[in-house]
């Protein structure tokens, strides 16, 4: 996971991220992945992330880790 851009011109602030890895695991197919995506955070009143909701493409997913080499 890696940091692309972190947005803080509101009270909802965006954390941009690319993941990058290879499927693997049980039942993985060994491709390699790449995914961008975000979470939108509310803050605590103390300045913790309360709550995240998260975003991403998720059929740019399923293609990646789903179609054969």
């Amino acid at each position: 996971m890696e940091l692309d851009d972190l947005k803080i011109d509101s009270d909802s602030p965006e954390y941009h991220w690319t993941l990058t890895g290879t499927n693997t695991g049980a039942g993985g197919t060994g491709r390699p992945v790449r995914i961008s995506g975000f979470e939108q955070w509310t803050m605590s009143s103390e300045g913790l992330i309360a709550a995240s909701l998260g975003s991403y493409d998720a059929a740019d997913w399923d293609r990646q880790v789903n179609t054969e080499p």
